[in-house]
């Protein structure tokens, strides 16, 4: 069983950026798939990106496509979001998930998802 820690959020300007990053533990983090979601206040649980076992495999929702990119490092047992040109509508409390999956697989709803961080919140002012 793996634990997801999110860090990196906070407040930022429209326009600019900021990089959340996950810290899993407790397990093989190389055989898991890890997807990134947000949800805004009454707003369904939204697929920002996903992220193969190996990192080959990536996709990213409409809304974030040319601005988000997400990375991973099995080394180091930790994954990434690098959000650049940041706008109002990303203002969301971001979560980290992860998945026991076979190779190139990449889940974009969340119950596909079997382990979830806390969230970080992420405030873009305009």
């Amino acid at each position: 069983q793996v634990q997801l820690v999110e860090s990196g959020g906070g407040l930022v300007q429209v326009g600019g950026s900021l990089r959340l990053s996950c810290a899993a533990s407790g397990g093989t983090f190389s055989l898991y798939a890890v997807g990134w979601f947000r949800q805004a206040p009454g707003k369904e649980r939204e697929f920002v990106a996903g992220i193969s076992m190996s990192g080959y495999t990536k996709y990213y929702g409409d809304s974030v496509k040319g601005r988000f990119s997400i990375s991973r490092d099995n080394g180091k047992n930790t994954a990434g979001l690098q959000m650049n040109s940041l706008k109002a509508e990303d203002t969301a409390v971001y979560y980290c998930a992860a998945v026991r999956a076979r190779s190139g697989y990449v889940a974009k709803t969340p119950d596909a998802y079997d382990y979830w961080g806390q969230g970080t919140q992420v405030t873009v002012s305009s």
